[in-house]
C-alpha cells in the first residue's frame, strides 16, 4: 500500500510540475499577445473539455478545464478563420513573431533561472584552478604523497591556470622529475614527482583524476553561468542528429521519449535524490530541480524547431513573408499545420507505446 501511495504522489507531483512548465509556455504567448494588441479569446487552465469559466478580463475568458495538464492560449484568428483587427493574422509580422517566441523564451528563461538557483546552492567550478579528485594505486602520484583535494598551484615554477595547461606541462616532462607546489588545507606543500612515459590506457602519466574546485557564487555571478548552461543545452539538442549520424552516440542514447518516458526519468531522479539526501541533506531535491530545468529548456528549444504545428514552424512562415513580402494563404498554412499536428500526435502515440513496452532506465 505504501508503494502505491508513493507512486500516486509521485505521478501527481510530476503532473503539477510538468503541467506548470506547459502552463508558463502558454502564459508567455498570452503576455506577448496582449503586449502586441492581439486579442486572446480564451486562456485555459488545463485542457478541454471545459468545466467552468472562471472570469473574464482584458477581453479574455479564463477557464478551468478537466484535463489538469498545463494550459492553452487561444488567440483570435490564430487558425486563419479571420483577419479582423485584433486578430493574430491582422497583426504585423514583427508582432506575430514576438508572440510566437513568447512561449519558448519563457521556458528558456525559467530553465535559466532554475540553473542560476542551483549554482548558488552547489557553487560553480573555478576553471582557473586544478584540483586532485582521485588518485590511482601504485602510481607516481601515490608515491609522492599527493592527496585527494590538493590544489595544484605550480609545476616547475609555472603557475597552473587550467586543466589543459597542467596536462600540457606534464606531457612536456615525461620521464623527468618535476617540482609541484600544492595547496593543502590552506598551506603550500612541495613535492617532487616523475611523470611516467608508459602508463595504462585508463590512467595518465601521474595517475590522478583532476577537476575544477567548486566555489560559492552570488546570484549575480550565477546568471552568466546559467545563460551558458542553457545555451549548451540547446546546442546539445540541435547537434543530436549530427552526432547520431556520425556515430558519436549510440541510437539508444538518442531515444525520443513521450510524457510517460519523461515521467520514468523523473521518478528515477527522485529515487536518486532520496538516496543522496541520506548522505547529504543539504543537496536534497536538487537533482529533481535540475531535471525540471532541463525539461523546461528542452520544451523551449523543441518548440523552436522549424516543424509546422510547432511555434518554430509558424515562425518559418512569417520569416518567408518578411523575406519575400508575400503572405502564404492562411487556408494553405492552416492545412499544413493540421497535417503535421496529426503526424505529431501519431508520433506521440507511438512513443507512449514504446515507453510502456520498453521503459526508460537511467544507466
Amino acid at each position: 500500500m505504501g508503494n502505491i501511495s508513493s507512486t500516486v504522489i509521485s505521478i501527481l507531483e510530476f503532473i503539477l510540475a510538468f503541467g506548470a512548465l506547459i502552463f508558463f509556455h502558454e502564459f508567455g504567448h498570452f503576455i506577448f499577445a496582449r503586449l502586441n494588441k492581439i486579442e486572446v479569446e480564451e486562456f485555459g487552465f488545463g485542457y478541454p473539455p471545459k468545466i467552468i469559466k472562471l472570469f473574464r478580463a482584458w477581453g479574455t475568458d479564463f477557464t478551468l478545464n478537466w484535463i489538469p495538464f498545463g494550459g492553452f492560449c487561444r488567440m483570435k484568428g490564430e487558425a486563419g478563420e479571420t483577419q479582423e483587427p485584433g486578430s493574430f493574422l491582422a497583426a504585423k509580422p514583427g508582432a506575430r513573431l514576438t508572440t510566437l517566441f513568447g512561449g519558448p523564451v519563457t521556458n528558456l528563461v525559467i530553465g535559466m533561472f532554475i540553473f542560476a538557483f542551483l549554482f548558488t546552492r552547489t557553487g560553480a567550478p573555478d576553471f582557473s584552478k586544478v584540483q586532485v579528485s582521485a588518485i590511482d594505486s601504485n602510481t607516481p602520484a601515490e608515491s609522492s604523497g599527493m592527496t585527494v583535494g590538493d590544489i595544484i598551484l605550480e609545476v616547475n615554477h609555472q603557475e597552473i591556470t587550467s586543466m589543459s595547461h597542467l596536462s600540457q606541462i606534464i606531457a612536456e616532462n615525461l620521464g623527468k622529475e618535476v617540482e609541484i607546489i600544492l595547496l593543502r588545507d590552506g598551506v603550500e606543500t612541495q613535492i617532487f614527482i616523475t611523470p611516467r612515459e608508459e602508463y595504462p590506457s585508463d590512467q595518465g602519466p601521474l595517475g590522478i583524476t583532476i577537476s575544477n574546485p567548486v566555489r560559492k557564487i552570488t546570484v549575480i555571478q550565477s546568471i552568466p553561468l546559467a545563460f551558458t548552461a542553457t545555451l549548451n543545452q540547446g546546442i546539445q539538442l540541435f547537434m543530436l542528429p549530427v552526432k547520431l549520424i556520425s556515430g558519436q552516440i549510440a541510437p539508444s542514447d538518442a531515444r525520443m521519449v513521450s510524457v510517460k518516458g519523461i515521467y520514468d526519468i523523473y521518478s528515477q531522479v527522485q529515487t536518486l535524490d532520496k538516496e543522496e539526501a541520506q548522505v547529504n541533506s543539504e543537496y536534497a531535491g536538487l537533482n529533481t530541480i535540475y531535471f525540471l530545468a532541463v525539461i523546461s529548456i528542452a520544451l523551449g528549444f523543441t518548440n523552436l524547431l522549424p516543424i509546422p504545428a510547432l511555434d518554430g514552424g509558424r515562425i518559418i512562415f512569417i520569416l518567408f513573408e518578411l523575406i519575400f513580402r508575400k503572405k502564404i494563404r492562411p487556408e494553405l498554412e492552416g492545412k499544413i499545420h493540421a497535417v503535421f499536428y496529426a503526424l505529431l500526435l501519431t508520433l506521440m502515440v507511438v512513443l507512449v507505446i514504446n515507453d510502456i513496452v520498453n521503459p526508460v532506465v537511467l544507466r
